[in-house]
């Protein structure tokens, strides 16, 4: 029987050295995590003290990085189910999860051959994250869906068992929204540049991830209007930019800017372009327009470039400041970014907006995604009078 393990643990330095508490606060900020050593989520490289940075238990190894294990038949894999995802232009997000549950599943397995595996494998394999990590439907779907794309498209085998495994059922569940008098109680909590990218997902219906990638060019203050790039499904659509976020936007950028000039003098001020956009215009890395709207704090080392270049401000730091100024403001929903555009629908409809128009605003591939807001439109038990409210 075929086995794809390997000894692939990265060497890690005696020591680190240890840094200052200004550092510790700028690291926090831009999302490392301090209790671990060498993490971090923000940036997709190396730690700046030489330290290797672990992949977790179910993380699959990068094969890009250098490694003792980069030859082995699990790397081997790994790389060819990575350049099929990229063959066709499935996002980064997509790619690392499809990575890491083919090598959860190859771990549950005991590093087996996928091609030695079958229909009773692939079962055992989603009925333990059903039963045994109690995983949700839509999670469940998500590892069927990459074992999918591994045995169809990576490794070329098609198997007519694979169509008759039964997907989850996905629960209807319906969205979280705020009150307009509980969006404004969570932002009179938050400050800087984590207020104006709350007030950008809840005025313009944005994503975490759409408001954190915005680049400079990506705001018309002259149409008030958001250029949202590479959206979830790779769409790009317009949204509203809200006249009451300019001022802070604007102040904001101002800001920014002094920081890129700063960066540019000493030899930085580089971002990541969208894919091989840096070859065709090599200097776009250090043009204004092309900068992160909401960028981190700390540099890193540009692999291709060799430039000190910043990434974007990681989404845990986002997700911390809202947490935290939800509970200040003591709401006892399930707050979280996602909300904020949960509630930008909601109450467009309230104001008797039509379902397209937000849908195109949202992005929403089927107007039928967006239907889902429609229940707050039947109040009170859709529109019914509680016989209890009739006693006297």
């Amino acid at each position: 029987m075929k086995n794809l393990s390997d000894s692939r643990t990265p060497p890690v330095p005696d020591s680190i050295p240890s840094r200052t508490t200004s550092e510790n606060r700028l690291m926090q900020a831009d999302g490392w995590d301090l209790h671990v050593s060498g993490t971090y989520t923000g940036i997709d490289c190396t730690f700046r003290y030489g330290c290797v940075m672990l992949p977790a238990e179910d993380r699959a190894p990068d094969p890009s990085k250098p490694d003792a294990a980069q030859h082995s038949p699990e790397f081997a894999l790994l790389r060819q189910l990575r350049d099929e995802v990229r063959k066709r232009h499935y996002s980064s997000r997509t790619e690392e999860a499809y990575s890491d549950w083919v090598h959860r599943y190859l771990r549950f397995h005991g590093f087996r051959d996928p091609r030695e595996m079958g229909k009773e494998e692939v079962e055992r394999f989603l009925s333990h994250l059903a039963v045994e990590k109690d995983v949700a439907a839509s999670t469940q779907n998500q590892a069927f869906s990459a074992l999918l794309f591994l045995y169809k498209d990576v490794l070329g085998i098609k198997l007519d068992w694979l169509d008759g495994i039964v997907r989850a059922k996905r629960p209807k569940i319906l969205p979280v929204v705020l009150t307009r008098d509980e969006v404004t109680t969570v932002l009179k909590h938050l400050s800087g540049a984590n207020l104006i990218a709350v007030m950008l997902m809840y005025g313009a219906g944005l994503r975490l991830l759409e408001c954190l990638t915005l680049r400079v060019k990506d705001l018309d203050f002259g149409y008030r209007q958001i250029t949202v790039r590479e959206g979830k499904g790779n769409k790009d659509r317009i949204t509203v930019l809200p006249a009451s976020v300019e001022p802070r936007l604007k102040l904001h950028l101002e800001d920014v800017h002094i920081v890129f000039e700063k960066d540019l003098k000493e030899g930085g001020g580089c971002v990541r372009l969208p894919k091989a956009l840096g070859r065709k215009y090599p200097n776009a890395d250090r043009d204004w327009g092309w900068q992160w709207v909401f960028p981190a704090h700390r540099h890193f080392q540009g692999s291709e470039s060799g430039f000190r270049c910043r990434h974007h401000l990681d989404e845990s730091v986002l997700q911390r400041a809202v947490k935290g100024a939800a509970a200040l403001a003591d709401i006892k929903k399930h707050v979280t970014c996602h909300t904020f555009r949960h509630s930008f629908a909601t109450h467009l409809l309230e104001d008797g907006y039509d379902i397209r128009t937000i849908q195109e605003l949202l992005g929403h591939r089927d107007v039928s995604t967006t239907m889902i807001y429609t229940h707050v439109l039947n109040r009170g038990g859709r529109c019914v009078r509680s016989p209890m409210d009739i006693l006297r």
